[in-house]
């Protein structure tokens, strides 16, 4: 637990120490938030607030992980997924802020990047344990379920860019992504241990250090935002560690907030394309609230408190049959 922590703590300390730093230069190289038309009206206020912050997140996490992780071979491919999507993120809102357009790179291409990049956590497992052990763990049952190859390699990239594309749709209020994010990755992070893999463990601890860290600067209201540079390389983060640690079911619940958001979008679209009907206000679904009368602040605490509920449903799900 001692390297968890120290983790924990240095990516935290990390995050505070650059943080003004990194959003003056944001702000300097004119990296600011262009706000969807279609949104909120109430978010229209944030328009030019520096976007792109997710790079904070993104350092910290290597380092602490760097310093801190037992076997760097492993903590490699978590790295490696990690700065690969964020810097996907990095190109979308690049692009974004010098064209002052809210869509950055065209979504087949971001798509495509997502997939590859996706294939990393598989090709890790199976290269160290071979075909024979693709396994991964049921909730409630502590049975495992070894998968074909054929199956094992879609599922594993299913689950990372699926996890990515979660996040990216949940980082729409100021320390919505951030807050459940961390509380994701420390639970992450104790199943991770639990289960001896130690590296892993190690880069939950950063990465939700590393969130925590940045909530002091993106809590409403927002002085920076992490961006694409920062949610899809959460996501992707987080994805990672489930696969490597044979815990995707687990993270369908521990994350079960980014499945709430995933799946109003897709009821929404599914709804309004064949009955010509909305279900909700507006999706993802903490807009719906937001249209709802909540205040923005009283909606990201909500859902934070939402997020630790479905944290805890995974670690009982674990520590009651799993172990």
């Amino acid at each position: 637990m001692g390297p968890m922590l120290a983790a924990f703590v240095l990516s935290l300390l990390i995050v505070l120490f650059l943080g003004p730093a990194t959003i003056g230069f944001l702000r300097r190289l004119k990296a600011r938030q262009t706000v969807r038309q279609e949104g909120p009206t109430s978010h229209y206020q944030k328009t030019g607030t520096p976007t792109m912050g997710g790079v904070l997140m993104l350092l910290a996490t290597s380092l602490a992980t760097i310093l801190l992780a037992p076997d760097l071979t492993r903590a490699a491919v978590l790295l490696m997924v990690m700065l690969g999507y964020g810097l996907v993120g990095i190109t979308d809102d690049f692009l974004k802020a010098v064209y002052h357009r809210s869509l950055g790179i065209r979504a087949r291409v971001k798509f495509l990047w997502q997939v590859v990049l996706g294939f990393l956590p598989a090709f890790w497992v199976l290269q160290e344990q071979g075909a024979h052990a693709l396994a991964i763990l049921v909730p409630f049952s502590g049975q495992e379920w070894v998968l074909p190859i054929w199956l094992y390699f879609p599922f594993s990239v299913l689950v990372v860019v699926g996890a990515s594309n979660a996040v990216n749709l949940t980082d729409g209020l100021d320390g919505l992504a951030a807050g459940t994010s961390a509380i994701g990755a420390l639970a992450l992070g104790v199943l991770l241990g639990e289960r001896h893999e130690p590296t892993g463990a190690v880069f939950a601890f950063a990465l939700a250090g590393a969130c925590v860290g940045f909530l002091w600067f993106n809590g409403y209201p927002a002085r920076v935002f992490m961006g694409d540079t920062g949610s899809l390389a959460l996501g992707g983060a987080l994805g990672s560690l489930a696969v490597l640690g044979g815990l995707p079911l687990y993270l369908a619940l521990i994350g079960g907030i980014f499945v709430v958001e995933t799946l109003s979008v897709m009821i929404q679209v599914f709804t309004f394309k064949t009955f010509h009907r909305r279900v909700f206000r507006m999706t993802p679904i903490h807009h719906h609230f937001e249209l709802a009368g909540r205040p923005e602040p009283v909606v990201v605490v909500r859902f934070w408190i939402v997020a630790v509920l479905f944290a805890v449903t995974g670690l009982l799900a674990y520590y009651g049959f799993g172990r």
